[in-house]
């Protein structure tokens, strides 16, 4: 069931989509800066049917990507997490399409709403993370975690810890200064990032030197 799961959020997205058509303006809002401020626009039918379509494509990516690893066989090993990552991504796609359609009807906020989206599926990646294995596609790929399962182990858990604590301050910038929100969120992921791919290399001179 969980394999199929992503097929309900994007029918819904579909179908959400031309239920408010008519109730939305001729220039949807689609693209704002870290600050919440509006610097893009589309038609009404880009942003009912392109965020969508994007998102099943995403969905028949994520499909394909483990049959032309060069490591599929480990996705034996996290076969379960792989999918609910794939659940996640979608519902996560999913819910920024309705935050902006939301958005354009006048019903939230998109600079606290957005963000707090963001976070909570950071929370849930960041819970998931410790779970994969070697891959070519998704995770912490580093020469130092692609070299090393020991190395990749440890800097996934590391980097699930970094990952949770990103999406809690995203949630807290969101709830306290929402102007900022979006700022805060892009510095504390941009901080996690750099701080996961140093650790891949502490941990790959730790292993490799015993």
């Amino acid at each position: 069931m969980r394999k199929w799961y992503p097929a309900i959020p994007i029918l819904l997205a579909y179908v959400v989509g031309f239920a408010v058509y008519d109730r939305l303006p001729e220039q949807v809002p689609r693209h704002w800066d870290v600050f919440g401020s509006v610097n893009g626009w589309s038609s009404r039918a880009f942003a009912v049917l392109f965020f969508p379509t994007i998102v099943l494509g995403v969905w028949a990516l994520l499909r394909w990507l483990p049959t032309i690893d060069p490591r599929r066989a480990n996705y034996d090993r996290f076969q379960d997490t792989y999918e609910l990552l794939i659940a996640i991504l979608v519902t996560m796609l999913v819910a920024v399409h309705f935050a902006v359609l939301g958005s354009a009807l006048g019903m939230l906020q998109i600079d606290r709403a957005l963000p707090i989206v963001i976070a909570l599926v950071l929370l849930a990646l960041g819970n998931t993370l410790p779970r994969m294995r070697s891959n070519e596609w998704l995770g912490i790929r580093t020469p130092w975690t692609l070299s090393n399962d020991r190395v990749w182990a440890r800097t996934h858990r590391v980097g699930g810890y970094l990952m949770v604590a990103v999406g809690i301050v995203g949630i807290i910038g969101a709830c306290v200064a929402p102007q900022y929100g979006g700022a805060a969120l892009g510095v504390a992921g941009a901080v996690a990032a750099l701080a996961s791919v140093i650790y891949s290399y502490v941990a790959w001179k730790e292993e490799t030197s015993r």
